[in-house]
């Protein structure tokens, strides 16, 4: 049985996401496409109880979020107790907030130290902690990436991983080999497809773009990951046709 679940990062979407009825909205016109998970990104102001009621009324599964930086550091007892109210056990942020990228690589020590501990205070209640990746952290400090600094230094215990393959690619390297170093220890990556115009790099549906999705979907099978969450940072058609195509895509990959 497939054990690789396809889910909607909701920041594709995030320009149909202002006010709790436009929420509603979106969320069942997901469900149409025929995804039964989402991750939250990028959602305006609504209640979490709302939320709550908005995903149960379409049978949706939360399957991870992307959490700010100052209520991770800031108001953890919150940020529990929403994921718990949301049956969701993956937290994640989106990315290594300026004042760390700003310090090279102390940043990324540090960054690691702290992550880690956030992490051990999730791990406590019950949640994971994931880090989700863009290009700056494929730069290389006396020899080794950032991102390796990050996931070297840290407690694989309390901080996982979130790659993006499109931001992997984007940095010279390979979306596969990296999905392989973090097995065991990545529940969620972000597909997200990278197809070329007059030269220029573009984000693409999955299976539209020259991302190998054959060695991407292996490799997520044999590292453990629980969900691939599809994203586009920018779509070059409606984002929930794009979302549809990337769907249908996986589907006729062989994800159910």
């Amino acid at each position: 049985m497939e054990s690789l679940g396809i889910a909607a990062q909701l920041y594709t979407v995030r320009e149909f996401l202002k006010t709790p009825a436009d929420i509603a909205d979106a969320l069942h016109r997901i469900k149409e496409i025929g995804y039964r998970a989402v991750q939250t990104s990028g959602l305006g102001p609504i209640a979490p109880r709302e939320l709550k009621d908005l995903l149960d009324r379409e049978g949706l599964i939360m399957c991870n979020t992307h959490t700010a930086y100052d209520q991770l550091w800031e108001d953890l007892p919150t940020v529990i107790e929403e994921h718990h109210l949301w049956d969701c056990r993956h937290v994640a942020i989106g990315s290594m907030p300026r004042p760390y990228r700003e310090e090279g690589a102390a940043g990324y020590h540090r960054f690691a130290k702290e992550a880690s501990e956030v992490g051990r205070r999730l791990s406590e209640a019950g949640l994971t902690f994931s880090y989700h990746n863009h290009s700056f952290e494929l730069e290389r400090f006396d020899g080794r990436l950032g991102l390796e600094i990050l996931y070297q230094e840290s407690d694989p215990r309390y901080l996982q991983g979130e790659i993006d393959t499109y931001w992997v690619q984007h940095g010279g390297a390979d979306p596969v080999a990296w999905i392989g170093k973090l097995k065991d220890r990545m529940p969620v990556v972000h597909f997200k497809d990278m197809a070329v115009v007059d030269g220029t790099p573009v984000y693409a549906e999955i299976g539209e773009g020259n991302l190998n999705w054959p060695g991407i979907l292996d490799a997520c099978r044999d590292a453990g990951v629980e969900w691939c969450a599809v994203e586009q940072d920018t779509c070059r058609r409606d984002p929930f046709e794009s979302l549809a195509i990337s769907f249908r895509n996986l589907r006729e990959m062989g994800l159910h």
